[in-house]
């Protein structure tokens, strides 16, 4: 991993669409030397995958919110399969601290989300901060081009 393959990142979080063309002459390399990093990145599991992002409000998804749960954890095992079938949960993260699962959710309406928790609580005590406005997208990670 060197200072191109640095910016290759960069340039690819930014724009998942980028021309390789369009990358080699950002990184002034040719355009099979670009593909050939690409690749190695791809294989090294750097790059996991490249998707679009689309826009919730767009879709109907008017309701974000970050759900705890507290998993026993030997309900973790029964846990898993079921977070895993819930469309509306786009991230789910074992947590340290007072409860042990952190969910990001996406609803139409509060209802709906009133009713997933209900559910959710089968497994344990719940937390539900809805949020307001976002500040800062998910942006990936920034990588330093220095050596």
């Amino acid at each position: 991993m060197d200072s191109i393959d640095l910016q290759i990142l960069n340039l690819l979080q930014k724009n998942g669409r980028i021309s390789i063309k369009d990358l080699a002459a950002q990184v002034y390399l040719s355009s099979p030397a670009v593909s050939s990093r690409i690749e190695q990145l791809e294989k090294n599991d750097y790059i996991c995958g490249y998707q679009a992002v689309v826009n919730p409000i767009k879709m109907g998804y008017h309701i974000k919110a970050f759900v705890n749960l507290e998993v026993e954890p030997v309900r973790k095992k029964e846990f898993y399969p079921y977070i895993k079938t819930c469309i509306n949960v786009i991230e789910c993260n074992c947590v340290t601290g007072d409860y042990s699962m952190l969910l990001e959710v996406l609803f139409p309406s509060t209802s709906e989300l009133d009713s997933f928790i209900g559910e959710l609580q089968q497994f344990g005590r719940t937390k539900t901060l809805i949020v307001f406005s976002t500040s800062i997208e998910h942006r990936g990670i920034a990588f330093s081009q220095e050596e």
